[in-house]
Protein backbone atom coordinates (compact mmCIF):
# COMPACT_ATOMS: atom_id res chain seq x y z
CA UNK A 1 0.00 0.00 0.00
CA UNK A 2 1.34 3.44 -0.95
CA UNK A 3 0.92 6.33 1.47
CA UNK A 4 0.81 10.02 0.71
CA UNK A 5 3.39 12.55 1.89
CA UNK A 6 1.11 13.72 4.72
CA UNK A 7 0.90 10.18 6.10
CA UNK A 8 4.67 9.87 5.97
CA UNK A 9 5.08 13.20 7.80
CA UNK A 10 2.52 12.20 10.47
CA UNK A 11 4.37 8.92 10.98
CA UNK A 12 7.68 10.79 11.14
CA UNK A 13 6.27 13.07 13.85
CA UNK A 14 4.88 10.10 15.79
CA UNK A 15 8.29 8.43 15.73
CA UNK A 16 9.94 11.63 16.95
CA UNK A 17 7.40 12.04 19.75
CA UNK A 18 7.81 8.44 20.92
CA UNK A 19 11.61 8.61 20.70
CA UNK A 20 11.69 11.94 22.55
CA UNK A 21 9.59 10.54 25.38
CA UNK A 22 11.68 7.37 25.63
CA UNK A 23 14.97 9.30 25.50
CA UNK A 24 13.85 11.69 28.25
CA UNK A 25 12.61 8.83 30.42
CA UNK A 26 15.34 6.23 29.93
CA UNK A 27 18.26 8.13 28.43
CA UNK A 28 19.42 7.82 24.81
CA UNK A 29 21.68 4.83 25.48
CA UNK A 30 18.78 2.73 26.75
CA UNK A 31 16.43 3.39 23.86
CA UNK A 32 16.38 1.09 20.85
CA UNK A 33 14.95 1.70 17.41
CA UNK A 34 12.97 -1.56 17.53
CA UNK A 35 11.24 -0.65 20.79
CA UNK A 36 10.33 2.87 19.57
CA UNK A 37 8.79 1.42 16.42
CA UNK A 38 7.04 -1.39 18.31
CA UNK A 39 5.43 1.13 20.69
CA UNK A 40 3.85 2.73 17.62
CA UNK A 41 2.82 -0.56 16.03
CA UNK A 42 5.35 -0.05 13.24
CA UNK A 43 8.03 -2.35 11.88
CA UNK A 44 11.72 -1.94 12.57
CA UNK A 45 12.38 -1.93 8.84
CA UNK A 46 9.98 1.00 8.36
CA UNK A 47 12.26 3.14 10.51
CA UNK A 48 14.73 3.55 7.66
CA UNK A 49 12.17 5.34 5.51
CA UNK A 50 12.43 8.15 8.08
CA UNK A 51 15.93 8.08 9.58
CA UNK A 52 19.30 6.77 8.48
CA UNK A 53 20.39 5.62 11.92
CA UNK A 54 19.64 5.72 15.61
CA UNK A 55 22.11 8.61 15.95
CA UNK A 56 20.08 10.61 13.44
CA UNK A 57 16.88 9.77 15.32
CA UNK A 58 18.39 10.94 18.62
CA UNK A 59 19.59 14.21 17.08
CA UNK A 60 16.21 14.88 15.47
CA UNK A 61 14.37 13.93 18.68
CA UNK A 62 16.47 16.47 20.60
CA UNK A 63 15.43 19.23 18.19
CA UNK A 64 11.83 18.02 18.52
CA UNK A 65 12.05 18.25 22.34
CA UNK A 66 13.28 21.84 22.22
CA UNK A 67 10.57 22.81 19.72
CA UNK A 68 7.96 21.42 22.10
CA UNK A 69 9.61 23.09 25.10
CA UNK A 70 9.42 26.52 23.46
CA UNK A 71 5.84 25.87 22.35
CA UNK A 72 4.94 25.12 25.99
CA UNK A 73 6.69 28.30 27.09
CA UNK A 74 4.68 30.31 24.57
CA UNK A 75 1.39 28.69 25.65
CA UNK A 76 2.09 29.36 29.34
CA UNK A 77 3.06 33.00 28.79
CA UNK A 78 0.77 34.07 25.93
CA UNK A 79 -1.27 37.18 26.60
CA UNK A 80 0.17 37.79 30.06
CA UNK A 81 2.10 40.86 31.19
CA UNK A 82 5.84 40.10 31.53
CA UNK A 83 5.93 39.64 35.33
CA UNK A 84 2.83 37.43 35.35
CA UNK A 85 4.15 35.46 32.36
CA UNK A 86 7.47 34.79 34.08
CA UNK A 87 5.76 33.79 37.32
CA UNK A 88 3.38 31.46 35.47
CA UNK A 89 6.24 29.78 33.64
CA UNK A 90 8.36 29.39 36.77
CA UNK A 91 5.38 27.89 38.63
CA UNK A 92 4.68 25.50 35.77
CA UNK A 93 8.32 24.47 35.31
CA UNK A 94 8.90 23.83 39.02
CA UNK A 95 5.58 22.05 39.55
CA UNK A 96 4.93 18.55 40.82
CA UNK A 97 3.29 17.76 37.48
CA UNK A 98 6.48 18.61 35.58
CA UNK A 99 8.65 16.78 38.09
CA UNK A 100 6.50 13.66 37.76
CA UNK A 101 6.39 13.62 33.94
CA UNK A 102 9.99 13.32 32.75
CA UNK A 103 8.84 11.75 29.47
CA UNK A 104 7.07 14.98 28.52
CA UNK A 105 9.31 17.41 30.37
CA UNK A 106 12.20 19.72 29.70
CA UNK A 107 15.03 18.36 27.56
CA UNK A 108 17.56 20.41 29.52
CA UNK A 109 16.82 18.64 32.79
CA UNK A 110 16.41 15.23 31.18
CA UNK A 111 19.51 15.15 28.98
CA UNK A 112 22.22 17.32 30.54
CA UNK A 113 23.93 14.35 32.15
CA UNK A 114 23.89 12.33 28.92
CA UNK A 115 25.41 14.96 26.65
CA UNK A 116 29.11 14.06 26.97
CA UNK A 117 28.35 10.54 25.71
CA UNK A 118 26.23 11.58 22.73
CA UNK A 119 27.44 11.87 19.13
CA UNK A 120 28.52 15.29 17.85
CA UNK A 121 25.29 16.00 15.94
CA UNK A 122 23.14 15.33 19.00
CA UNK A 123 25.38 17.57 21.12
CA UNK A 124 25.15 20.30 18.48
CA UNK A 125 21.35 20.08 18.41
CA UNK A 126 21.26 20.22 22.21
CA UNK A 127 23.57 23.25 22.24
CA UNK A 128 21.34 25.09 19.77
CA UNK A 129 18.19 24.12 21.66
CA UNK A 130 19.66 25.09 25.01
CA UNK A 131 19.97 28.70 23.82
CA UNK A 132 16.25 29.02 23.18
CA UNK A 133 14.78 29.02 26.71
CA UNK A 134 17.20 31.62 28.14
CA UNK A 135 16.55 33.79 25.07
CA UNK A 136 12.78 33.52 25.59
CA UNK A 137 13.10 34.36 29.29
CA UNK A 138 15.49 37.24 28.55
CA UNK A 139 12.91 38.86 26.27
CA UNK A 140 10.39 38.94 29.13
CA UNK A 141 12.96 39.91 31.76
CA UNK A 142 14.10 42.79 29.56
CA UNK A 143 10.55 44.15 29.53
CA UNK A 144 10.77 44.45 33.32
CA UNK A 145 13.64 46.92 32.97
CA UNK A 146 16.50 44.77 34.27
CA UNK A 147 19.93 46.00 33.15
CA UNK A 148 21.27 42.58 32.10
CA UNK A 149 18.32 40.35 31.16
CA UNK A 150 20.51 37.78 29.38
CA UNK A 151 22.59 37.03 32.48
CA UNK A 152 19.50 36.87 34.67
CA UNK A 153 17.85 34.50 32.19
CA UNK A 154 20.87 32.17 32.12
CA UNK A 155 20.96 32.15 35.92
CA UNK A 156 17.21 31.49 36.15
CA UNK A 157 17.33 28.65 33.61
CA UNK A 158 20.29 27.11 35.42
CA UNK A 159 18.37 27.08 38.68
CA UNK A 160 15.16 25.86 37.04
CA UNK A 161 16.94 22.93 35.40
CA UNK A 162 19.04 22.07 38.44
CA UNK A 163 16.12 22.25 40.85
CA UNK A 164 13.93 20.08 38.61
CA UNK A 165 16.66 17.47 38.12
CA UNK A 166 17.42 17.36 41.85
CA UNK A 167 13.73 17.20 42.81
CA UNK A 168 13.36 14.21 40.49
CA UNK A 169 16.41 12.48 41.94
CA UNK A 170 15.54 12.89 45.65
CA UNK A 171 13.65 9.92 47.08
CA UNK A 172 12.30 11.96 50.02
CA UNK A 173 8.99 13.44 48.79
CA UNK A 174 8.94 16.25 51.36
CA UNK A 175 12.50 17.28 50.48
CA UNK A 176 11.74 17.07 46.76
CA UNK A 177 8.75 19.38 47.11
CA UNK A 178 10.80 21.77 49.25
CA UNK A 179 13.47 22.02 46.53
CA UNK A 180 10.82 23.05 44.02
CA UNK A 181 9.19 25.56 46.40
CA UNK A 182 12.45 27.18 47.51
CA UNK A 183 13.69 27.52 43.94
CA UNK A 184 10.38 28.99 42.75
CA UNK A 185 10.60 31.65 45.46
CA UNK A 186 14.31 32.28 44.87
CA UNK A 187 14.01 32.79 41.12
CA UNK A 188 10.97 35.03 41.48
CA UNK A 189 12.74 37.15 44.10
CA UNK A 190 15.84 37.44 41.90
CA UNK A 191 13.68 38.64 39.01
CA UNK A 192 11.76 41.05 41.25
CA UNK A 193 8.39 39.49 40.49
CA UNK A 194 6.90 40.23 43.93
CA UNK A 195 3.12 40.43 43.61
CA UNK A 196 3.14 38.49 40.33
CA UNK A 197 4.43 35.47 42.23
Amino acid sequence: MRYDAEHKERTHQRILAEAASAIRTKGPDRVGVAEVMAELGLTHGGFYAHFGSKDELVACAISYMFDRMIARFERKTAGLPPAAALAAYIDSYLSLAHRDAPGRGCALAALSGDLPRLPAEARARFTEGAKRLPAALARLIGKLGHADPESLAVSAVSELVGALALARAIADEERSQAILAVSRASIKARLGLGAAA
